[in-house]
């Protein structure tokens, strides 16, 4: 393309003032912008052509300066539970995943969107990390992921969670962005948005001061500092009385139940002691605990780290776990029989591209 020729902008994510601007740089009457925007949010729309309320004018003009999605499907699992795992091309070429889930109990689907491409904080257990960190998704492309995936399916996303590649509270203004987009424009309700953290203090306390009603979920993973500084190396910066202290004024601050997010890994962080520890930890904090049990991961050199707990070691940390009166849940999970967590279908697709 020539220097000087000029790229077509995605539209599909931008917020209804970002599609207002656009269209009235090309001499359309401010209206359109809403038009567009119901299209790209409401009907799903996969292309300029189904706009039929747009005249065939205009239609031209925005294939001419413009794009519906800045993503490109790169590749598509579907795990026999209904689970759809997606591989995104963005426009520079980098690789991003999303999920999309449904559980037999509930009638919506669910969400789950990266916010940065590769991730920086190396949690010792997570596909992820093995990547390395490449660059902060923007707010559209983050939504734009949703967008993509409600048109590939056919299916209106209920909930959303930011539990995808990346450390969400390290993109933290793109995210803060990303949220009001989420609500205002795809219609998501704050309370069905989750946005999880390694452990970001200074995120967590930025995100307060937005005062959403969105659910907060901590990645603890083990219940002191020295346990935790070796799965999440970020705790180093960020000690467990660190994060407990900003977790409190987060719950001052917004009324908002926090979720805590605990892996189970055989041997390591699965005993009875540590559960009666978290309890302890967590005691006068409102929040639920959700048990991740580990879903095994090989590192670059093809080694498994850790391994999956048993279904009798996870009951008993569940039942220790609750000794304070916390609502304990185990993970259901979905996608088992895919490269569900995060990272792996990332790295299979890449090595496949070497191979």
């Amino acid at each position: 393309m020539n220097e000087l020729e000029e790229v077509p902008i995605a539209l599909s994510g931008l917020t209804l003032e970002e599609i207002e601007a656009f269209v009235l740089s090309l001499g359309l009457p401010k209206f359109r912008a809403r038009q567009i925007h119901t299209w790209i949010y409401v009907k799903y729309a996969g292309s300029f052509d189904e706009m039929t309320d747009l005249s065939k004018d205009v239609r031209d003009l925005l294939k001419l300066k413009a794009t519906l999605s800045s993503l490109e499907l790169a590749h598509l699992q579907v795990s026999d539970d209904g689970t759809r795992k997606y591989l995104f091309k963005l426009a520079d070429g980098k690789l991003v995943e999303s999920v999309l889930m449904s559980f037999e109990d509930r009638a919506t689907y669910s969400a789950c969107v990266s916010s940065q491409v590769g991730c920086a904080v190396g949690c010792t257990f997570c596909a992820t990390g093995y990547l390395g960190f490449k660059r902060n998704l923007t707010s559209q492309e983050i939504i734009d992921q949703v967008l993509a995936i409600q048109r590939e399916s056919g299916h209106r996303v209920a909930n959303v969670v930011y539990m995808g590649q990346g450390e969400p509270l390290l993109n933290v203004d793109e995210v803060i962005k990303s949220l009001h987009t989420m609500i205002n424009s795809v219609g998501i309700g704050a309370r069905h948005i989750t946005v999880s953290t390694s452990g970001i203090v200074p995120g967590i306390e930025r995100l307060a001061q937005e005062d959403l009603q969105i659910t907060l979920a901590l990645s603890l993973h083990a219940p002191d500092s020295e346990l935790r500084e070796q799965i999440v190396p970020i705790t180093r910066k960020w000690s467990v009385e660190d994060l407990m202290d900003a977790l409190y004024e987060y719950y001052k601050k917004t009324g908002r139940r926090i979720t805590i997010e605990y892996v189970l890994l055989a041997g390591v962080t699965d005993s009875a002691e540590q559960a009666k520890e978290l309890a302890m930890l967590v005691k006068r904090l409102h929040c639920n605990i959700n048990l991740i049990p580990y879903n095994p991961t090989e590192a670059l050199d093809g080694t498994v780290l850790y391994k999956r707990p048993t279904l009798e070691a996870q009951r008993r940390f569940k039942r220790f776990a609750e000794s304070t009166g916390k609502t304990v849940t185990i993970r259901l999970e979905r996608g088992t029989d895919i490269d569900a967590a995060c990272g792996q279908l990332h790295n299979a697709f890449e090595n496949d591209q070497a191979s």
